[in-house]
């Protein structure tokens, strides 16, 4: 080192390069734009945002300091494709420089739909897309919860429509940004706010109303498109128009062209149900009507039948005889009795007249054994008159028409009369032939 010739020219210090650099550099990078996929974010105690915008090839340091965030009312996040705007600014005792961002904004729609493709086909390769995983939407929700903007369009297409469908639904809706950078972020929390809660909705629709990529990019957000695969609540999908898909459409257990058609897929119509009700109630009514007129007319025929009209004859003919035997047994009962108490009147006339004691005593005894003799005679009729009473009942048992014919044997008639012998037969005749269960007649021409 002492060997060295001394430099013939002052030579700047770190200080003096450090400030021209950042001259040049602050004097000729004002207002620029720069587009690029944001990461490293790191939001200080202070509420300034810290992170790197990149792309393939390089990186930019970035800082939003607290005012200008809350200012433009973003929040910053890994993942979002964006274009910034700001200065250049160098930080001396660092040694580096990085850009101070006073502008946020979604990138362009080249850049929006490479990395929606890129994210699809990701999305995809992992299974989230499976049928296999597609919870099924249940048939008749109570409990309907609704992730979209409170202020939005959306909301009041689901109301309007759940009123006219299906008013027995209570509908819970948790408001989320549906645009811009904040709406991703805001989507994911509202979905695991209706997981959280101990009594769950029943389905969730998640959507808002049409627009353009830019404005339908939260839903095509990686963070949302895992946050639905993981929520066990059955989720639509209602996203833009007919023509617009999204990552949430893919992922959702059904996705519908329109929040109006996710109301249409969510719930039935109780209009409809009413119609089929009533259909089902008609159709009801017109079959039992039938059966029972069939019951009905079946009744009749049995009521109506000749085998029972002749045994309802005999029955009336064996009950007249049975309660006039009953009268008779009476009657003569009745007549025993008031001879027998006007012979012991008698005894006791003779024995008052002749009031002997020993007389007294011998008609007393004598007294005595015939009114034993009474009673048991009096048992003995009446035994008597109750055997034949059942040994009656009996032979009307016996010669019930019916009884055969519940035993599976049938019975020809011919001119009104019972054909007993094959003498009595006369085969040129009418001939009717009856079963238990009915009759049939043969007519001979």
């Amino acid at each position: 080192m002492t060997n060295q010739i001394p430099f013939s020219f002052d030579v700047p210090s770190v200080t003096e390069i450090t400030e021209k650099i950042k001259g040049i550099l602050e004097n000729n990078f004002r207002d620029i734009l720069v587009e690029g996929e944001i990461s490293n974010v790191n939001q200080s105690r202070n509420g300034h945002y810290y992170f790197t915008v990149k792309d393939d090839s390089a990186q930019l340091p970035c800082v939003i300091w607290r005012s200008t965030a809350q200012r433009l009312g973003v929040q910053i996040t890994d993942g979002q494709q964006v274009v910034l705007g700001g200065d250049l600014q160098v930080y001396a005792p660092h040694g580096r420089y990085q850009m101070m961002v006073t502008l946020v904004q979604q990138a362009g729609i080249g850049k929006l739909q490479q990395k929606f493709e890129e994210l699809k086909k990701k999305l995809e390769k992992e299974g989230l897309f499976s049928d296999a995983h597609k919870k099924p939407i249940p048939p008749f929700p109570r409990k309907v919860g609704v992730i979209t903007s409170s202020t939005g369009a959306a909301f009041h297409d689901i109301k309007s429509t759940f009123e006219q469908r299906w008013p027995v639904a209570t509908l819970y809706l948790h408001h989320a940004s549906v645009q811009g950078l904040n709406a991703a972020p805001e989507l994911v929390k509202a979905i695991e706010w209706f997981v959280r809660q101990p009594e769950p909705v029943d389905v969730l629709i998640v959507g808002r109303g049409g627009g353009s990529l830019e404005d339908l990019w939260p839903f095509n957000e990686e963070q949302v498109a895992r946050a639905l695969f993981n929520c066990p609540i059955p989720v639509i999908s209602a996203v833009g128009h007919e023509v617009d898909f999204s990552i949430s459409d893919f992922v959702a257990d059904a996705r519908a062209a329109t929040p109006t058609q996710a109301v249409i897929i969510a719930a039935p119509d109780i209009n409809e149900l009413r119609y089929l009700v009533e259909d089902y109630t008609q159709s009801l009514a017109t079959v039992l009507q039938q059966k029972i007129q069939n019951h009905r007319d079946y009744v009749d025929r049995l009521a109506n039948s000749h085998a029972l009209l002749v045994v309802q004859e005999k029955l009336k003919f064996q009950a007249g005889r049975v309660q006039s035997l009953n009268d008779q047994l009476e009657n003569r009962v009745d007549r025993m009795i008031l001879n027998l108490r006007n012979r012991v009147r008698h005894l006791g006339s003779q024995i008052e007249s002749k009031n002997p004691q020993l007389q007294l005593q011998k008609w007393g005894e004598s007294l005595a054994v015939a009114t034993e003799r009474l009673d048991n005679r009096f048992e003995r009729i009446v035994e008597s008159r109750r055997s034949l009473l059942h040994q009656t009942a009996a032979r009307l048992e016996e010669v019930n028409p019916m009884a055969p014919l519940q035993h599976g044997f049938s019975r020809i008639i011919q001119d009104g009369k019972w054909i007993r012998s094959r003498s009595a037969f006369n085969a040129s005749k009418t001939t009717e032939i009856e079963w238990e269960d009915g009759s049939e007649k043969i007519i001979k021409s």
